[in-house]
């Protein structure tokens, strides 16, 4: 994790309590990095007060802009952060996701930290429109904070495509587990490999009689757990610290993290945008609106935002 030197904390205006920047803190105090506290607010009230000119506009956003400057750097005076360094900006826009992420491409940011939102009543976490953006066009690490903490000896569970040979998945099985190994010296935890492998399709077993469903699922959990240790060998984790499981990614990587308490789900994205992603969904979205831990999101060796120019 020493490679997270720049870390940018999005700051939540409608609460005090300002997990991801605590995370923050907590990371860069172990890490040596730095931290941008990042605040985007808009109000359409002051963009359509069409009786005032544009100059007395800019004075009324511009007011707004240092009071919740003012607000945020309370906050940080608030919290325990010796050693690190914490800058404080506030910006005015009404597209929160784009003045992040081009604040990441424009100043060359290891990673994005962001807290999630919990449903008082569900007790459920709720993910804005601005939480999926980000996951989706950032192109660096994404860090979502929810309120488990990250005790020593913790779990940190990584989501890899063991059983693929495709070299987008390979690539991006060697990134997960090597960010574990890294964070888990970081922080002292443990971690543990996780792989989950389809069983026999529905369709198939009824249509064709003959077909040995029993069969079918050993020869596809033998290769998924072959597959899974001669990775995780490469990284000398133990075999009591893998796991291949059948059913979808999201039950079995939500099942492990429960099971072991983790404080800490890592997992790839391929970022995919526009209608196959409103259609199809990214497995990694399906997974973190499920999961009471942080996440951790990765997007593939060249992957490059659409927000770039």
């Amino acid at each position: 994790m020493e490679q997270y030197q720049k870390i940018l904390t999005v700051i939540d205006p409608t609460v005090e309590d300002q997990k991801a920047l605590k995370r923050a803190i907590e990371l860069a105090q172990k890490t040596k990095a730095s931290i941008t506290a990042f605040l985007t607010i808009f109000d359409f009230s002051y963009e359509m007060t069409t009786m005032l000119s544009s100059d007395e506009r800019e004075v009324m956003r511009k007011s707004v802009v240092d009071d919740r400057r003012q607000w945020l750097t309370n906050i940080v005076d608030s919290l325990e952060h010796q050693s690190v360094a914490i800058d404080c900006q506030v910006v005015w826009h009404n597209r929160p996701f784009e003045t992040i992420i081009e604040q990441v491409l424009n100043e060359g940011y290891d990673i994005v930290i962001k807290g999630t939102h919990q449903h008082d009543k569900l007790k459920s976490v709720i993910f804005t429109p601005t939480d999926w953006h980000i996951l989706r066009k950032c192109p660096c690490p994404v860090l979502l904070v929810k309120d488990h903490s990250w005790p020593a000896q913790g779990n940190i569970v990584a989501a890899i495509n063991a059983g693929s040979d495709e070299d987008e998945h390979i690539s991006l099985n060697k990134k997960i587990t090597e960010q574990a190994i890294s964070l888990a010296k970081t922080i002292e935890a443990n971690v543990h490999l996780v792989n989950s492998y389809p069983g026999t399709p529905v369709n198939i077993a009824i249509e064709i009689p003959e077909f040995n469903s029993a069969e079918y699922n050993d020869t596809m959990l033998k290769h998924h757990q072959q597959a899974m240790l001669e990775h995780a060998s490469k990284y000398d984790i133990g075999q009591s610290h893998t796991h291949v499981n059948e059913g979808l990614p999201e039950d079995v990587i939500q099942a492990l993290s429960v099971e072991l308490d983790a404080e800490l789900v890592i997992l790839g994205t391929i970022g995919r945008t526009g209608l196959s992603a409103a259609l199809i969904g990214n497995t990694a979205e399906h997974v973190i609106d499920r999961l009471n831990c942080d996440v951790l999101a990765l997007k593939p060796d060249g992957y490059v935002s659409p927000l770039a120019k």
